[in-house]
Formats: structure tokens, sequence, C-alpha cells
């Protein structure tokens, strides 16, 4: 089959690249087709050395910087692009509408019934519709000012017909999480496969030689909006716990200026650290703190129990579908739950995982259901059945 991928962009190496990693490992003689990249960046260094093939948003100055502020012209990135000379169409969707794409009958397959040739299938991996479309928390504090507000609500209302419209075209939808597919439906009103994304579960491997005691807490995200850090932060302050925080400020909002200003003397801000460093504070890690309102699916607290490190997260969005609460399984727990997104609810779940004890076999046993290897099985043999079902229909 001849197959081609599809990504927003390519700047920062976040979940959502982690999928396209993995898509291109499957397929590597796949190119990718992005609006962008941004070169230098550290998803450009992941993936230099594919067939990367960039739109005409591309060639613009400044053009990573414009992609917010110039999202309207989405529709216009993703129809210069013709699709039609592939068998199949494989879309990593998340925040730029990267859906419903030019394409048509297939020039290299012919059809199992006959010698008419077989259209091009899309299948769109959706990380999540796109969240400033449909009122979720987003990176970009893009609401603080009034301008951009009016600005941002007239542009939205096309778009949200322009995304509906796009994934009406879409052959089928593949989602990252029931919290996901539960929002496909709602916003497109079209069914959805769950294919969970893949964690890099080598961390068990590369933090196996930590040893020591836990006595820190940590977060990994990107230093934005929308991913309860000014949460985790005061509720350590409080506490007067150890809070290490690794990642690095993205986008156009002030969070990290002020989260930093937060930030008592038990709060540590590591910006970016290799793969390596990044097991050994997993491993190293007392819990690992999940606060994100709505999360899409939430990669970062498998990768912490891969190390054998407990959850505390918050009961909402995709950490319910892979933390384990002692309430629900006391033997397999792996993490505990805060009911609201408050400091005394999150600082009394902190206080109730140092009460109790959580197996670190039990953490890597729940992680290895989300590894790499059960993603590429499952996916590939997704893409195989949906083209079996195309030719025979």
């Amino acid at each position: 089959m001849k197959i081609a991928l599809v990504h927003d962009y390519l700047s920062e190496f976040g979940g959502a690249e982690r999928v396209l990693l993995a898509l291109s490992e499957l397929w590597p003689e796949a190119p990718i087709y992005t609006a962008f990249y941004s070169k230098g960046s550290s998803a450009w260094k992941r993936f230099k050395d594919r067939d990367i093939r960039v739109s005409w948003f591309h060639f613009l100055p400044f053009c990573s910087r414009l992609a917010s502020p110039l999202r309207f012209l989405a529709p216009f990135v993703w129809g210069s692009f013709n699709f039609s000379s592939y068998d199949v169409v494989i879309s990593s969707a998340n925040w730029y509408i990267t859906k419903g794409l030019k394409k048509g009958s297939s020039l290299t397959s012919p059809s199992t019934t006959g010698s008419e040739q077989a259209r091009t299938i899309e299948i769109c991996y959706c990380h999540t519709p796109p969240r400033y479309l449909y009122g979720y928390p987003t990176a970009v504090e893009w609401r603080r000012y009034w301008p951009v507000r009016v600005y941002g609500e007239l542009v939205g209302h096309f778009l949200r017909m322009y995304d509906f419209s796009a994934a009406q075209r879409v052959d089928w939808f593949v989602a990252n999480s029931k919290n996901v597919a539960a929002r496909i439906q709602k916003f497109y009103r079209r069914d959805s496969t769950v294919i969970y994304p893949p964690v890099d579960i080598s961390v068990q491997r590369l933090a196996s030689s930590v040893q020591g005691k836990r006595d820190y807490y940590l977060v990994v995200s990107r230093i934005v909006g929308g991913k309860g850090l000014e949460l985790a932060i005061k509720a350590c302050n409080r506490l007067r716990r150890p809070l290490k925080v690794v990642g690095k400020p993205a986008g156009w909002g002030s969070a990290g200026r002020r989260l930093r200003q937060l930030a008592g003397n038990t709060i540590e801000f590591l910006d970016e650290v290799p793969d390596e460093e990044l097991a050994e504070l997993y491993a190293g890690a007392k819990a690992f703190l999940a606060t994100a309102e709505d999360e899409d699916f939430g990669m970062t607290p498998v990768e912490a129990m891969a190390a054998g490190t407990p959850v505390v997260a918050f009961r909402g969005g995709g950490y319910v579908e892979s933390v384990i609460d002692p309430s629900t399984s006391s033997g397999q727990a792996t993490g505990v739950f805060f009911d609201e997104l408050t400091i005394e609810s999150l600082v009394s779940a902190i206080k109730r995982l140092e009460r109790i004890s959580i197996s670190p076999q039990a953490c890597r046993r729940q992680a290895k259901k989300f590894s790499k290897a059960r993603f590429h099985k499952e996916m590939k043999a997704f893409v195989e059945q949906c083209v079996y079902e195309m030719r025979n229909s």
C-alpha cells in the first residue's frame, strides 16, 4: 500500500509527535505532510531524516508565530495538498483541523473485486477535536484580552463549521482515549475506535538503576496554561514538599513567568531534559502530579507508572483510563485521585498517598498496557481492516 502521514506541524515534541513517530516507524517509507516545521526545534530534530513535505505556509516569514493568529488559513493549507495518489492517508489531528483532506481514486491499487480502482482511504487519528473551538482549556491565554477574544470568537465560528464539514469527509476515526471518542461523537456525530497512544515504557529499563529515597514530587509538562501547573505549585508550596517541574514555556502565554513568581523555595524548574535524565527523575519521584482539567489522554502519568512511580491525578479526562485508585482495586492501585481542582483537594490527595503503600510492580504492569508494541499491533491491524472493508464494499 502507498501510505501518507499528515500532521499539524512540527515544532515542540509532545504526545501528538510521539504518535507520529510511532506511525512513521510502522510505515517508514510514508512521507510526512505538515503545515510547517520549525528548524532546530525538538520535533524537527526527531523527524529531520524523514521525508517531510511542507505546505506553502512554511515559507511565510515567522510562520511558527503566525500559525495561531492566522489559524483561519488552515482550510487553505490542507487544501493545497492532493493525496489522490495514495491508497491510505493517516492524519494525526489535534489543533490545526488536520482532516477532510483532498483525495480521489488511488493510482496504485486496483479493487479486489475487479479492475476498477479503489479510492483513497482517510483515517484520522484524533488526539482531540480542537480544544479552542469547543470551549476546553488551551495552552494560549487567548481569552485574556478582549480584542483577541472577539477575533477568536469570530474566526472560531467559521472554523467550527469547517471542522464539522471536514470531519464528515473522514472514512474512519481513531480516538486516543474513550474521553476523546466521546468528544468525536458529541461534536462530529461520528463513531470512532479507541487505540491508546504509544507510551515509551523503555523508561522502565532506563530507570531500573536508580536507587535512593523518593523525596520529591514531579510534573512533566509544557509550561503553558490549561495544564494545572499553578495548582500543583500552590499545593506543594502549602505542604512545603519538594516539586520538580520538567518542561519549557511554549506558545504566546505568560505562564512561565507567572509560575516562577508563584513558586516557593521548594519548587525547582528544570526546563527540558534528555530522556535518560527524565527516566531517572520519574524513578526518583515520590509521586507524579497530573493536574490538568479534562486532559485528552495523558501520556506522562503512564511514563511515570512505567518507572514504578504512583500518580496523584485529577479525577477527569483521560486520567481515569490509565490510573487505578485504591477504591477500585487496592491490590492493583497505581495512584490516587482528587475530585476538585482546588488546592485543598490536591493537598488532601497528596496526604492520602503518603499514608498508603502502592506497589511499583503494579504501576509497571499497568504501564505495559499502553506500550508502543501494542500500539503498532493495533494500528496496523486497524488500517488493514479498513482497507479490506473499503475494497470489498
